[in-house]
């Protein structure tokens, strides 16, 4: 295994205390995202080292793990400029015409400060190269990190995931319609440290099977973030019935949600998940006005966390289509969302007025019926659920 990526950690090196459970959890995602790859991984608590055979494909999957601020296939060498200065002349793009040099001189014990050692290995490239000085725009940076171990030396550095490692902040049950919203408000739940699974509500026959499959081809993308994702399928046919045939048409969304939020809360509590998310934009239908969330948040004591609450439609859709969803989520395959629909759904409905509709449902019963027949799926390597595009 001679090629070498380096890993800066970024966000997760403000965390002190914390820090070496976080670098430990990172590393424990690259090993699963690695798992089928002959890689060699080293860490400390500023950087993480992976010796492999394939750095290009190791490079793609590492693009997709949270906790990682950069990338960077690096060569090391030992601490004398004269090594340093042949492998840096082998990997400087020939091609390009200008250069900087960029030290970091975390071993201390060195001798030559930084800025000197930048100097002194600009000259030498220099004399030896048909390369020029530029260090307001360069063509090549040359990064240079003295160690104790040695010296790192590299020109490409690959931006990262960001966040934090997924696990750090505990379990969350992401409510996963199948739009557009929901899936970008997961992966930002991931990005954040929150390991998440996710529930889909389900009717049938009012709902096909192919929404459920397109949900299942959501999860699939999320899961390459997290490795991790399990979605739990809730028989909502018999609830959403009852609340067709005995509540008022411009009430059925919000009683409608405040029953899922019931059953999520529940659940979440049975899979020690600690929060709900979901993918919630103020004012975006009428069941997301502020008033709307207020009566529905009003079921539940657990926190409801809606990381896209105060993004517009097209902030959203271009994240979307940033990580992979967008294509699959614009299917167009009817959820238990969009059935049923009154044509005037009220924006502000009042609490009293839900509390009282509701008496008309055996709505406990009913939901403890949905739960326990809940389906749990974790694989997401069937091929039907990939015939949907």
């Amino acid at each position: 295994m001679n090629e070498l990526i380096m890993i800066k950690y970024g966000e997760l090196t403000t965390k002190k205390d914390n820090r070496k459970y976080f670098v430990k959890t990172l590393t424990e995602n690259i090993e699963a995202t690695l798992k089928d790859e002959k890689a060699q991984i080293i860490k400390n608590n500023v950087r993480m080292y992976i010796y492999c055979e394939n750095a290009d494909k190791i490079e793609e999957k590492l693009k997709k793990v949270f906790g990682i601020h950069s990338i960077s296939k690096a060569y090391k060498v030992n601490n004398n400029i004269e090594d340093v200065l042949k492998k840096s002349l082998e990997i400087m793009d020939r091609n390009k015409k200008t250069f900087k040099v960029i030290t970091n001189r975390a071993d201390k014990t060195f001798k030559t400060p930084s800025m000197e050692y930048s100097s002194n290995l600009g000259a030498l490239i220099l004399k030896n190269s048909h390369f020029k000085v530029d260090v307001h725009n360069p063509d090549i940076i040359l990064h240079v990190e003295i160690r104790t171990d040695g010296t790192y030396v590299y020109t490409s550095e690959i931006k990262g995931a960001g966040g934090y490692p997924v696990g750090v902040q505990g379990k969350g049950l992401l409510m996963l319609s199948g739009g557009i919203d929901s899936p970008v408000a997961g992966y930002l739940a991931l990005k954040r440290g929150v390991s998440i699974e996710c529930m889909y509500f389900e009717s049938p026959p009012h709902t096909s099977p192919e929404a459920k499959n397109k949900v299942l081809s959501l999860a699939k993308i999320l899961n390459e973030y997290s490795g991790k994702i399990k979605v739990h399928v809730v028989p909502f046919t018999k609830i959403q019935e009852e609340i067709y045939k005995k509540c008022p048409d411009t009430y059925m969304i919000t009683i409608m949600r405040r029953m899922m939020y019931r059953i999520a809360e529940k659940y979440a509590k049975k899979i020690n998940a600690h929060a709900i998310f979901n993918g919630e934009s103020i004012g975006q239908v009428a069941s997301q006005t502020l008033e709307s969330m207020a009566c529905v948040n009003n079921v539940v004591n657990m926190p409801v966390i809606r990381p896209v609450a105060c993004f517009d439609k097209l902030e959203i859709i271009a994240l979307a289509e940033k990580i992979g969803t967008y294509e699959t989520s614009i299917l167009p395959y009817e959820d238990c969302c969009t059935i049923f629909v009154p044509k005037h759904p009220v924006i502000k409905p009042k609490l009293e007025n839900c509390i009282s509709y509701e008496q008309d449902l055996d709505y406990e019963k009913l939901i403890d019926e949905a739960i326990a027949n809940i389906e749990v799926i974790d694989n997401f390597e069937k091929p039907k659920y990939e015939d949907l595009l």
